[in-house]
């Protein structure tokens, strides 16, 4: 199976604190990879790592075989906030991110919403969607570059069980096109069926790591 993402002893300190503690993992080609853990557990960071928006204190991290900043043009990363601009709609955001990536090829605005389930016509500003639109839109957004690396960071965050379910459809569709995701949530329940493995980090270490085989769909 091709390596998307590899971390070889990564340590990540601030000051006499350690958020991550000598994490290795080798991230696979079309595999969900679940993050789990209490606060403060590292789940955060170790996403902004590989995303390339921290560098580790130790060790090393490569995302096809480049460092991340590198690779940046291959990777979709969804923080906790929207990153979305609350006075545009939904089009209108993603028609700007496209301008931003001027050397990449990315799917048309409209298209994009339409795959996560978004109106691309509807003129209501971000700001003044449902939690679980504003979600999806989130999504919109990092699918339009068409990265290979997915990181999320709590994508079920205040979204009803009917929002959750349906996004959870919409990322069992982008493993299944061979794109690997990695995603952090405090509800395991939800996130367990679309996994390919689960990873509990504790106090910034890798504690246990449970691999799963797919067997089933993932709801109902």
């Amino acid at each position: 199976m091709p390596i998307t993402a590899q971390l070889e002893t990564v340590s990540k300190l601030y000051g006499a604190f350690a958020a991550l503690r000598k994490v290795s993992l080798t991230l696979e080609a079309g595999r969900c990879y679940v993050l789990l853990g209490e606060n403060g557990a590292g789940k955060s960071t170790l996403l902004r790592i590989l995303a390339g928006l921290l560098r580790p204190t130790y060790g090393t991290v490569t995302v096809l075989g480049n460092a991340p900043y590198d690779a940046r043009d291959h990777i979709g990363y969804m923080s906790h906030a929207p990153m979305l601009y609350d006075e545009y709609t939904a089009v209108e955001n993603l028609r700007y991110f496209a301008d931003l990536y001027r050397t990449q090829t990315c799917l048309a605005p409209e298209e994009t919403l339409r795959a996560v389930g978004l109106d691309p016509a509807l003129k209501r500003p971000v700001g003044q969607y449902s939690q679980g639109m504003r979600q999806r839109a989130s999504l919109a957004r990092v699918l339009l570059s068409q990265p290979e690396l997915l990181l999320l960071d709590e994508p079920f965050s205040n979204m009803d069980i009917g929002s959750a379910h349906q996004m959870l459809d919409l990322l069992a569709g982008i493993r299944a096109g061979q794109r690997t995701i990695v995603l952090t949530t405090h509800q395991r329940e939800l996130a367990e069926p679309l996994a390919d493995s689960l990873i509990t980090l504790t106090a910034g270490s890798v504690s246990t790591i449970l691999e799963k085989v797919q067997t089933a769909a993932i709801h109902a």
